[in-house]
């Protein structure tokens, strides 16, 4: 089975195709992030890297058996960098345009199966998702196979994709306690997300993974504040792969800040795998 991915990262899919069980012969991928690439080559030195998506032709491909993507979502997303307050490009006019890419890709390679995901979004936008694939989406939040809310649609013609069970995990229980001091917030940096915030500490399931925490460590929406031996702190990286159920140390070799940012660029490992279970080769 040849696989063809793209908008790839760094390869949640082939960690959730080897979780699954499904055998495959090649893995294409399409992106142009040099540190994804490195973490995916790192972990998955035979992936066939075919560069930029806009690029793509049919003759750069074999047959593909499966086509997944999670084309860009910040001009979908409601916490994206193109909101319609900030006069930024908003739905299909801004980088989520993109997903015209997959539909092109998608006509032009007739895969048996094919897989998309994206945030949850406006119904108009979602709707046009819906009839450019012909499918609608299911939508899983990532909380019930791992430590994490996030809501995701998935559009796929993969058969009897249900919801998951619910493993009833607890963010608390994956929290280090020996950490290194730069993970520590500063005074100041307290103060800001007691003024922000209101001192709200992630509990129960941490909130949504970005792919700007790295920059946003201690203020509103993208916070994910937590207490270890009575002091606040960001998530460290481990963390952070934890949530996404991707191996640990799998980002490991690059800075924090690029392991941060493939991470929440990334894909809820376990819930592809949960769909992925229902691909008959």
């Amino acid at each position: 089975m040849n696989v063809l991915s793209l908008f790839d990262g760094m390869s949640c899919g082939q960690i959730a195709l080897n979780k699954s069980r499904v055998v495959y012969d090649n893995y294409y991928a399409s992106e142009i992030d040099k540190y994804a690439i490195n973490i995916t080559m790192k972990n998955y030195p035979n992936t066939i890297q075919v560069g930029d998506v806009t690029k793509l032709k049919d003759t750069d491909l074999p047959k593909i058996d499966l086509l997944i993507g999670g084309s860009p979502c910040q001009s979908f997303s409601s916490m994206g960098l193109y909101r319609e307050e900030m006069g930024g490009k908003v739905g299909f006019d801004g980088k989520s345009g993109l997903f015209w890419e997959y539909v092109r890709i998608l006509k032009l390679t007739k895969p048996k199966y094919f897989l998309l995901e994206n945030v949850v979004m406006k119904k108009e936008w979602e709707n046009v998702i819906t009839e450019a694939l012909n499918v609608k989406p299911i939508k899983i939040n990532s909380s019930l196979l791992s430590h994490q809310s996030r809501n995701r649609l998935y559009w796929t013609n993969i058969p009897n994709i249900k919801q998951p069970d619910d493993l009833g995990l607890d963010f608390r229980d994956i929290i280090e306690t020996d950490v290194e001091e730069k993970y520590y917030l500063t005074k100041r940096a307290v103060e800001r997300v007691r003024e922000k915030q209101g001192l709200k500490l992630v509990s129960g399931k941490s909130k949504c993974l970005f792919a700007t925490y790295y920059k946003n460590n201690s203020s509103s929406r993208e916070g994910q504040i937590v207490e270890t031996n009575g002091r606040l702190r960001r998530l460290t990286p481990k963390e952070c792969e934890i949530l996404q159920t991707i191996p640990i140390d799998y980002t490991k070799g690059l800075s924090d800040t690029q392991r941060y940012k493939a991470i929440g660029n990334g894909w809820t490992v376990d819930v592809i795998s949960h769909i992925f279970k229902n691909i008959e080769i």
